[in-house]
C-alpha cells in the first residue's frame, strides 16, 4: 500500500491530490491542514478582500483524499516514517509531501502592536481587516500590496501605500510601468508614499521616516514572506531558503518530497502559484509511476485589481539588456505602455499595462517559447491575424485562466458536457471567476468550438 501523506492544505497540495488520482494512483492520501478552511485559492485574496467574490467562491473542489483541518504536523520520525501532530496523532507514509507554504514576515515598528498590524495571507486575514473602519496604511508596494490598497480603496476606506522603494512592484516593472502604476493608482485614489518608510506607530497615525504622518486604525502589512521550513529543519533536512530540492521535487530524503512556496529549486524559492501548480503536476506524475522533470516555471504575473490591467513577464532586467531587441509602445495619452525583449525573436521579458489583448498573446507565446509575429504592433495592439496562437488554436494542455490553472481541455470537455455560453463555463471551470482577464480568450474558445460544431454539421448534410 503506497500511503501518501502531504502537510498543508493550500492550492499545492490540492492540485497535487487532484492530478494523482487524475493519473491512477488509488492509495491512501491524507492531507494535514493548519486552517480551519478547507483548501481555497490563495490567489483570489484581493478580490475577497474587495466584496467581488465571496470567501465560497474561492473554494477549489473536494478531492478524494482524508482531509484533516486545524491540524499542525509538528514533527517527522523519518525512522518510522511517521508524521506527529499537535492533536497527538501519528499519520505513517510511504512518501511525504511538504507542501507547508510560507508565512508573512511582519515590520517590526515601535507602537505599532498586534491589534492594529494584519497581514494580508488567509481568509481569517481577510476577515479581520474587513471588520476594520476609518483609513487604512497599506505597506510593501508590490504585488499583494497594490491588490490590498485597490481593495481596501473599493471598499470605501481612505488608503495610504507606503512604499520604500522609488516604484511600485520594483520587481516585475521597469521606471515607466512602475511610475503609470502610480499615475492610476493616484487617479483612482489612493495616497502613495513611495521611497519611504514607516518608523512609529502612534494612536491612529504611522509615523514616516520623511516625518510625514500617515492616518491609520490599521496597517495592513504586504512586506514578503518566509518559506515555511521548521517542520523540515527539525526533521534534518536540507534548508536554505527554502526546502531544497532537485529536479524530481526530493528532498534530502528520497522518501519526501517539498513542493510550492516552501520548495526551493536550483537556488530559488519562487512563491508564485504557476510554479507550485506546476510542481504538483511533475510530482504527481512521478510518484504515479511516470518519468516527469520539474525544470522551472515560467514568470508570467498579472496583477489582480480592479480596472488595472497589468502584466509583468519573463525578466524585468532583460528590458534594458543591451543584447536583446526591445519594442516599446508608449500610449500616455491612453494611459498604455508595452515593452518588450526579444532574443531570437522569443519573449525573454515584458512589461503590458492597458493592452489586454496583447497580455492574453503574449502570455501565451512566451509560456510556449514561440517566436512572435514579424509585426511586433500588430502584436501590441492585439490585432487577432496577427497573433499565432490563438485561443482556439492552442494545445490542449495550454493554460486560459491563470488565476483557478483552467486548461484549454478542461473548458473543452466542459463546453462538450454541455456548458455553451461563457457564464456556464465559468460556472463548470471557474475560468473567468478571478481577475477576469481571461473572458474574451474564453469566449473565443467557445465560438470556436460552436463553429466546428457547425462546419461539422454542413459536411454531415
Amino acid at each position: 500500500m503506497n500511503r501518501i501523506v502531504v502537510v498543508g492544505n493550500g492550492p499545492a497540495a490540492h492540485r497535487l491530490v487532484e492530478r494523482l488520482r487524475a493519473h491512477g494512483h488509488t492509495g491512501p492520501i491524507t492531507v494535514l491542514g493548519r486552517e480551519e478552511h478547507p483548501a481555497y485559492n490563495r490567489v483570489l485574496l484581493g478580490a475577497v478582500l474587495d466584496r467581488t467574490l465571496t470567501p465560497a467562491t474561492v473554494a477549489l473542489p473536494t478531492v478524494d483524499a482524508e482531509v484533516h483541518l486545524r491540524v499542525t504536523a509538528t514533527d517527522i520520525d523519518r525512522a518510522r516514517r511517521v508524521v506527529r501532530t499537535d492533536t497527538g496523532d501519528e499519520h505513517p507514509y510511504d512518501v511525504l509531501v511538504l507542501a507547508t507554504g510560507s508565512r508573512p514576515r511582519l515590520p517590526e515598528i515601535p507602537g505599532l502592536d498586534g491589534d492594529r498590524l494584519q497581514a494580508l495571507r488567509t481568509l481569517a486575514d481577510c476577515a479581520r481587516i474587513g471588520s476594520a473602519a476609518g483609513p487604512v496604511a497599506v505597506l510593501g508596494g508590490g504585488i499583494l500590496g497594490v491588490e490590498a490598497a485597490r481593495a481596501l480603496l473599493a471598499r470605501g476606506h481612505e488608503v495610504t501605500l507606503v512604499h520604500p522603494n522609488p516604484h511600485l512592484m520594483d520587481r516585475q516593472l521597469d521606471d515607466v510601468g512602475g511610475r503609470l502604476l502610480a499615475e492610476r493608482l493616484g487617479k483612482l485614489g489612493v495616497e502613495l508614499r513611495l521611497g519611504r518608510r514607516a518608523i512609529a506607530y502612534r494612536r491612529g497615525r504611522l509615523i514616516l521616516d520623511s516625518s510625514d504622518v500617515v492616518p491609520a486604525s490599521l496597517v495592513v502589512a504586504c512586506t514578503g514572506v518566509t518559506a515555511e521550513t521548521g517542520l523540515a529543519v527539525r526533521a534534518g533536512l536540507p534548508v536554505r531558503h527554502g526546502i531544497v530540492v532537485d529536479d524530481r521535487l526530493r528532498t534530502g530524503d528520497a522518501r519526501i518530497h517539498a513542493i510550492g512556496d516552501c520548495a526551493e529549486h536550483d537556488g530559488e524559492a519562487s512563491g508564485l502559484i504557476a510554479s507550485a501548480w506546476e510542481q504538483a503536476d511533475a510530482l504527481a506524475e512521478l510518484l504515479a509511476g511516470g518519468d516527469a522533470r520539474y525544470r522551472g516555471t515560467r514568470t508570467v504575473t498579472r496583477l489582480k485589481a480592479r480596472g488595472i490591467d497589468l502584466a509583468s513577464i519573463g525578466s524585468v532586467g532583460c528590458l534594458e539588456s543591451t543584447d536583446a531587441e526591445v519594442v516599446t509602445l508608449s500610449d500616455p495619452a491612453r494611459g498604455r505602455y508595452a515593452k518588450l525583449a526579444l532574443r531570437e525573436e522569443r519573449i525573454t521579458g515584458a512589461v503590458l499595462f492597458g493592452f489586454p489583448e496583447a497580455i492574453a498573446a503574449v502570455s501565451q507565446l512566451h509560456d510556449r517559447d514561440l517566436p512572435v509575429p514579424t509585426d511586433r504592433l500588430a502584436l501590441l495592439l492585439g490585432t487577432p491575424a496577427a497573433v499565432p496562437g490563438a485561443p482556439a488554436e492552442l494545445p490542449d494542455d495550454a493554460v486560459i485562466c491563470r488565476c483557478n490553472n483552467v486548461t484549454k481541455k478542461a473548458l473543452t470537455t466542459a463546453w462538450q458536457g454541455g456548458a455553451r455560453s461563457v457564464p456556464e463555463l465559468a460556472r463548470a471551470t471557474r475560468a473567468t471567476t478571478g481577475c477576469g482577464g481571461c473572458v474574451d480568450d474564453v469566449g473565443r474558445i467557445c465560438g470556436a468550438l460552436a463553429d466546428r460544431i457547425e462546419h461539422q454539421k454542413e459536411g454531415a448534410a
